[in-house]
């Protein structure tokens, strides 16, 4: 079973950085289009913030073009994002997880971004 494991989240001022990191335990990256997602709020929906396909092409919501940059390393089973120039609409909980056919979600990283 495949386990998703997120952290590097934490609390910064506006303006600061960030790099999350996602190991996927038992593999299942590699040929997988992954993605950041983030929920700003309990009970909302989790919105796709970027994606990364096999060959490295990449995609992103309009509100983190030129700011968030999403990587992966298939060798070792891990997804990144690195956050720049953050701001307090970021803030959230961050997760990684499969475009298509879902895995069991993680636990997420909390990312607060404070004026």
């Amino acid at each position: 079973q495949v386990h998703l494991v997120e952290s590097g989240g934490g609390s910064v001022q506006a303006g600061g950085s960030l790099r999350l990191s996602c190991v996927a335990s038992g593999g299942m990256v590699s040929g997988s289009v992954m993605a950041w997602y983030r929920q700003q709020a309990p009970g909302k929906q989790r919105d796709l913030v970027a994606l990364i396909r096999d060959d490295g092409s990449t995609n992103y919501t309009d509100s983190v073009k030129d700011r968030f940059t999403i990587s992966r390393d298939n060798a070792k089973n891990t997804v990144y994002l690195q956050m720049n120039s953050l701001i307090p609409e970021d803030s959230g909980i961050y997760y990684c997880n499969r475009v298509l056919f879902k895995l069991a979600w993680g636990q997420g990283t909390q990312v607060t971004v404070s004026p």
